[in-house]
């Protein structure tokens, strides 16, 4: 027999059952435990119930299903931002509390433990120069296998930014979230070997992409000798989504450039992924 994932004890604080993903623990029990019920640690009785609280504190499908396995992992509510955020750049807890403001740090503490016992992110204590730990800090990266899910990420982002209209009045808009739309929608089979690059100041934020031929390079600050230095708004999703022309764009005063003019045509070539007749905005 298989050693049990789970154990059972009864002492003066009460009956503890625990598993690998779970304690539930009672009050002190003010009379004797039985211990022909709870002293038998792998009867079969004891064994659904415990499967039964595992379930339901992993919020398992109950499928045997890869797509199954896959959405108990990143399916939880702020998982995909966490590993959105993680793709464009290793982070501290702290900086991934920045990026995502309206995220309880409790909730973020327990799915950062949750990707990483999945092995989907690392977490490292980082040396400074002299090769010393820096203590206190925790810095967050995508392991290879959490990187299998980064086409998956880009997917689902050039998906949903065709489902964007008008911002909610909740709605943030962040540094990852803007580098992910751009890597959404880029295209690289209209390059042509080219090589450009581009400055983008979307509100108090700070974007650059370097285009290498069908490679796209992304980063956040300003771009020494960029080609285009663009300011915009939220016009810059209707640019995305080919809903605003550059030349619209322009004559409204929805972005402004620094450079040739005409690079902003280019950039809606390169950058873009028009509405379906279908979709709606959510």
């Amino acid at each position: 027999m298989s050693e049990a994932r789970w154990k059972l004890v009864v002492d003066q604080d009460g009956v503890t059952i625990a598993g690998d993903r779970f304690q539930l623990t009672t009050a002190p029990t003010p009379f004797a435990v039985d211990e022909a019920v709870f002293g038998v640690t792998e009867s079969p009785e004891m064994e659904a119930i415990v499967s039964e609280l595992d379930a339901m504190t992993r919020r398992t499908y109950g499928q045997y299903c890869g797509v199954a396995r896959a959405m108990e992992v990143i399916g939880e509510r702020w998982a995909p931002l966490i590993l959105r955020n993680l793709l464009v750049a290793d982070k501290t807890f702290h900086e991934l509390v920045r990026g995502l403001p309206r995220m309880p740090e409790d909730v973020l503490s327990a799915r950062l433990r949750e990707l990483e016992r999945t092995g989907v992110i690392r977490g490292r204590v980082p040396k400074a120069s002299a090769g010393t730990v820096v203590e206190g800090t925790v810095v967050y990266s995508v392991t290879d296998f959490g990187r299998e899910l980064e086409d998956v990420v880009i997917r689902l982002g050039r998906w949903g930014t065709r489902l964007l209209g008008d911002p909610r009045p909740e709605d943030i808009f962040t540094p990852e979230a803007l580098i992910t739309a751009l890597r959404a929608t880029f295209r690289p089979e209209r390059t042509n070997g080219a090589r450009l690059s581009f400055e983008l100041h979307v509100f108090d934020m700070i974007v650059h992409v370097r285009v290498d031929g069908a490679t796209l390079h992304t980063g956040t600050g300003s771009l020494p000798d960029a080609d285009l230095v663009l300011e915009a708004g939220f016009s810059l999703t209707e640019l995305l989504i080919g809903e605003l022309s550059p030349a619209d764009a322009l004559a409204g005063g929805g972005i402004r450039l620094a450079g040739d003019p005409a690079l902003l045509t280019r950039f809606a070539e390169l950058f873009n992924m028009p509405r379906p007749a279908a979709a709606r905005a959510a």
